[in-house]
Parts: C-alpha cells; sequence; structure tokens
C-alpha cells in the first residue's frame, strides 16, 4: 500500500499513524489493511463508572435537599471522569475504527446527562453498535434512558403526545429536514408514547400507550416506535443521509452525490454499518488527491494525535477540562442536540491561536492561559475567586526518555510525511529546510506547531 494512502486512511479511522507502522503496514495490500482494522475493533472495550463511588451515592437522600445537591455533585464528578477516561482509551486504544466511529455516533445521536450511569449506558450503547445494524441501533438509542430523558419522551403520553424524540429522530437521526411532514411527526410521537424510563433502564407504560390507529408517510397501522423505525428505514432517503454523514466526517467535507449513491445503495441492503464502512475504505475515490489533507481536524483528534508523538500528561485534570473547553469540544458535553457542525466550525480567532501553540507549549512545558468554566467549579468559593481574576493555566508533564526510545531510527523525512503529508506550500516546504538538521524531537515539534497540521 502507498505511504501517502496509508496515512490517509489512519487519518480518517484513527488518529495518525506513527513512522514505525507506516514501514511494516505499508508492505500490506489495501484490502489487507482494512481488514486489520476490521480485526482490532471486533471487540468492545467498555467505559466504566468507578463501582465504589457509585455504592457511596446510595446513602443519598433524593428527597433532601442538601443530600440530593450532593447528589447531584457527585454524579457530575463521575462525568468528568467519564470523559477523562473516554481520552484514556482513546491515547491507548487498538480499536482504533471503533473507536472513530463511536466518536461519530455521539455527534449524530445526540444527547447528554449529568447522571453518571446513564452516560456510561449511553457510551455503551454507541459503542456496541458503532459498527453493527443501524436498525438495531436506532431501536436501542430510543430506548436509552438518557436519550429519552434528554428529549423528552418520558413526558409523551397518551392524552398529551410530546413531540421532541419523533421530530429529531426523522430531522437528525435517520431522514434529515424536509423529508416528512408536520403529520408525520404527530404520528410517529403518537407511536412512541409511553416509552418511558427510569433513572438506568427502558420502561414500556402500556397505560400511556396509544394504540390507536396511525397514518404514517403513507402507511395504516396501530404502529410503535419500533414500527416507525421500520417504516422509516424503508425510505431510500434514509440511506442516503447516513452516507452523506458518513462521507462527510471519513472522506471529504464536500460530498460527492456520486460516492454517496454508491455507498447507500451498498448501505440499504441490509444496514450494516460495518459493510458501508469497508466498502468505502477500499474504495478507490477514497484515497483520491482531493480527499486528502482536506479536512479540520477536531480538538479530540488534534489532542489524541498530539498525544500519540508526545508522551504527555496534565498535571491537573481540571485544567484538562478548561482546554476542552478552550478548543471548542468537550466530549460527553455537546452544545445542543445537533451536535458540533465541526470542520472550519472547530476554527476561530481564539481556538486557531490556542491551537498553533498548544504543541510548543505541552512540549516544552510551558503554561497556557486558559478560561474556565464556572459549570465544572466545585463551589461558589472557587467561582468568585475566578471572578477576582485568576487564572488558570495548563502544565504538563513530558516522557522525552519514552520518546527517544520508541522513535530512535525513525527519520525527518518519515516524521514530515505522517505529520503534515506530501500536499505542502512552498513557504512550508522553505520553513522545513531551515529545520532539517534539528533532532526528532525538535522536528516533530516545529512540523506539529504548522498550520498544515491542523488538517488531516
Amino acid at each position: 500500500m502507498k505511504h501517502p494512502h496509508l496515512i490517509h486512511l489512519y487519518n480518517r479511522v484513527g488518529f495518525g499513524i506513527l513512522p514505525q507502522q507506516v514501514a511494516i503496514l505499508s508492505k500490506h495490500s489495501t484490502e489487507k489493511n482494512v481488514a486489520i482494522l476490521f480485526e482490532e475493533s471486533d471487540k468492545t472495550t467498555p467505559l466504566k463508572v468507578d463501582p465504589i463511588r457509585i455504592k457511596g451515592l446510595e446513602k443519598f437522600d433524593s428527597k433532601n435537599r442538601e443530600e440530593r445537591m450532593l447528589l447531584q455533585r457527585e454524579h457530575r464528578k463521575l462525568v468528568i471522569q467519564l470523559n477523562m477516561d473516554w481520552y484514556q482509551q482513546l491515547y491507548n486504544t487498538n480499536s482504533l475504527l471503533r473507536e472513530k466511529m463511536t466518536l461519530f455516533w455521539a455527534n449524530h445521536f445526540v444527547c447528554s446527562s449529568n447522571n453518571a450511569l446513564q452516560t456510561e449506558q449511553y457510551i455503551a450503547v454507541l459503542k456496541n453498535y458503532a459498527l453493527g445494524n443501524f436498525k438495531d441501533f436506532v431501536v436501542a438509542i430510543s430506548k436509552n434512558p438518557m436519550m429519552i430523558r434528554y428529549l423528552n419522551n418520558q413526558q409523551n403520553k397518551k392524552a398529551h403526545p410530546n413531540e421532541n424524540y419523533a421530530r429529531e429522530l426523522m430531522e437528525l437521526f435517520t431522514l434529515g429536514v424536509g423529508h416528512y411532514t408536520e403529520k408525520d411527526i404527530q404520528e410517529s410521537a403518537r407511536a412512541f408514547t409511553g416509552w418511558s424510563s427510569d433513572k438506568t433502564k427502558f420502561v414500556f407504560r402500556e397505560r400511556q400507550h396509544d394504540d390507536g390507529e396511525k397514518n404514517f408517510m403513507g402507511k395504516t397501522g396501530n404502529f410503535d416506535g419500533t414500527d416507525i423505525i421500520n417504516i422509516i428505514l424503508e425510505n431510500k432517503q434514509c440511506a442516503l443521509f447516513i452516507s452523506e454523514k458518513i462521507y462527510k466526517e471519513f472522506v471529504n467535507p464536500e460530498p460527492n452525490k456520486k460516492h454517496i449513491k454508491k455507498m447507500a445503495r451498498v448501505f440499504r441492503k441490509n444496514y450494516q454499518i460495518d459493510e458501508l464502512m469497508r466498502f468505502v475504505l477500499t474504495s478507490d475515490w477514497f484515497y483520491d488527491d482531493r480527499n486528502r489533507n482536506v479536512k479540520i481536524k477536531s480538538p479530540v483528534e488534534l489532542l489524541v494525535g498530539i498525544h500519540n508523538v508526545i508522551p504527555f500528561e496534565f498535571k491537573k485534570d481540571k485544567y484538562f477540562q478548561y482546554l476542552q473547553y478552550n478548543l471548542g469540544q468537550k466530549l460527553l458535553y455537546p452544545p445542543n442536540v445537533a451536535g458540533w457542525p465541526g470542520n472550519k466550525q472547530w476554527i476561530d480567532a481564539n481556538t486557531i491561536m490556542l491551537r498553533l501553540k498548544l504543541v510548543s507549549t505541552i512540549a516544552q512545558q510551558k503554561a497556557i492561559e486558559l478560561e474556565a468554566e464556572s459549570e465544572f467549579e466545585d463551589d461558589f468559593e472557587i467561582i468568585n475567586k475566578r471572578k477576582k481574576n485568576k487564572a488558570y493555566y495548563i502544565t504538563t508533564t513530558v516522557d522525552w526518555q519514552h520518546f527517544n526510545k520508541e522513535h530512535k531510527n525513525t527519520s525527518l523525512k518519515d516524521w514530515q510525511q505522517v505529520l503534515l503529508g506530501t500536499q505542502l506550500s512552498s513557504n512550508t516546504e522553505q520553513i522545513i529546510s531551515t529545520i532539517n538538521n534539528h533532532t526528532a524531537r525538535e522536528f516533530c515539534i516545529t512540523l506539529m506547531s504548522l498550520p498544515e497540521y491542523q488538517m488531516c
């Protein structure tokens, strides 16, 4: 497999690739390398809330205001811990494709909660179905307690239907705007009445379910939520909608209708996500020059990619939360039900400056002043200190000994290829020519501080 194609593959389904991996994997064909990615992503590694911490919550009485506030505070801490644990998995995973698909679906089936157990279950659904059957995925997410509560379906009752979930199911999750009517939303909402939950378990409340006849997308029957999902998936637009979102995320932000239609034909056969992704990753057009280095890295892709090269740790966990916030993407804390718009929206006047100096700051263990989130402060005392112009900084520790040991036989040319690709401007080539006598460590820091490193 050609080096540029292999690097592109790992930029899309992972977080970059190291020179040593290129040397080994380039001996394989494209089909073999894609097969390896699927084999390594066969197993799912769950994210779990610390059971000891959860057990300690049982003593709290939710009817007591003070204890209820303590309970909520503990749950918030555990969700933040899940955020950090997720990053640790991304730093260390071999299941690249499954993890990257999980991130994709987290920004598709968007919801959030300050309940740690619900959040744990939600992540489990994303991971389990990330490469599975899309129909089963939609049913599972529709029955997920976190989603039910986020989109108010626990309020969806026979006497007073709530249309929130029915609307977002079609608008954001399966069809897209303009491919359904207001009548379809109303009838769909009736079908989902009674789909509720306790805090951590799906509950079908039969007395709240409307078992009358519904008319949905030209079909009539005593439909429930699963029937509605089946009818939606019969619509060709569903396969097109999902294929386009996957194309824009994994191939190119600018959609190619011809290729998307081919993807949709493959997907619609049985709605297997793994089959769709295998088709995409083994297609010649996936590796076209026009699709390489055209996508702006998300903050998650940027942070994990940096960590894969430079082994660093944050000295304070809280400041890592602030860094995510300042970069514009905090895992498990989406801005709204539509999620992060991505690509060009990752960059503004503030984030581009932070992005460009981030690598040198981490590598040289300097400090960057960050804006703190009051939402994640522990108490009002800390909030008041922040209001009194208290600065927040990120500082790191870096294991350069590990870097030198792992990469002692890599060439600067190899690093240039994996970090920036080959399609460079004359100005960038000129900059690189002035540093080609540096150590690998210095060379990597400089390359990763260039604007081109923001692309993948």
